[in-house]
């Protein structure tokens, strides 16, 4: 069996896998409606700036929602549950098996990736029910499938890469959080930045991937001026990530 068919059974498995734990399944979906609900809530009806262009607060979040919907399924999920079934020695009889180890993990890209195009379908069709968010159509809809894959695979890939650094299962939630909660909120995900948000943040923003993710999806979403330059940024991080992982993986526990 080709290797390519193997990811697609592991995907299959990964899945089947995924939907037998209903309360982490629950709550991947959950949370980003949660945040949605809670923002626009607290923040009330105003306009941001994005683009040139004046949106309201809702449409805002909902953007920035789908944004942090794909992070956390293919960065954030990846990185803990990876850790976690290293240290239980899952990937170590996974190795020892005649699944080749890259399709194993290309299964868990891939079915990442599916979660997190549906988390945004969701995103996007509460947005337009509850807060007449407009739904992109045409070429802003590519621009924005486009940077969706693209951001998919490149945060899974960088996903991979932490687990690197990750010396075991119970460190990975405080070092994962710890590395992505800072960049989320100085990146424009849960408060927006704007002209009068002090330079150093937008640098440390510009800096990590992010923030071009967030403008790259907010752009395509909202139909403001898009910049391919920001998806070309998002995928030299992913294609780094792709590098460390490959080079530094570990299969078996490190303690």
């Amino acid at each position: 069996m080709s290797g390519l068919r193997l990811s697609i059974r592991q995907v299959y498995y990964t899945n089947k896998a995924f939907w037998r734990n209903p309360a982490a399944a629950f709550f991947t979906f959950a949370f980003p409606l949660m945040f949605l609900i809670i923002f626009t809530t607290l923040l009330g009806n105003n306009e941001v700036p994005v683009g040139g262009r004046e949106v309201s607060v809702a449409t805002y979040y909902v953007a920035a929602m789908a944004t942090f919907s794909i992070i956390s399924a293919c960065f954030t999920n990846i990185a803990m549950s990876v850790s976690f079934q290293r240290d239980d020695g899952i990937l170590k009889r996974t190795r020892g098996t005649p699944l080749p180890g890259w399709s194993y993990l290309t299964g868990r890209v891939l079915h990442a990736s599916l979660i997190a195009v549906l988390l945004v379908v969701i995103c996007a069709a509460f947005g337009s029910l509850v807060y007449g968010a407009d739904i992109p159509t045409g070429a802003t809809l590519a621009r924005f499938l486009v940077t969706l894959l693209v951001g998919a695979a490149s945060f899974a890939a960088l996903g991979l890469a932490v687990t690197c650094i990750v010396p075991n299962a119970d460190s990975s939630p405080a070092i994962v959080n710890g590395m992505i909660l800072p960049i989320l909120f100085l990146s424009g995900i849960f408060i927006p930045i704007g002209d009068e948000t002090p330079a150093w943040v937008r640098f440390i923003g510009d800096v990590f991937p992010v923030a071009h993710f967030a403008d790259a999806m907010q752009s395509s979403f909202l139909g403001v001026p898009f910049r391919w330059s920001d998806v070309l940024v998002i995928a030299a991080w992913g294609v780094g990530g792709l590098i460390v992982g490959a080079r530094f993986f570990s299969w078996e526990p490190r303690r």
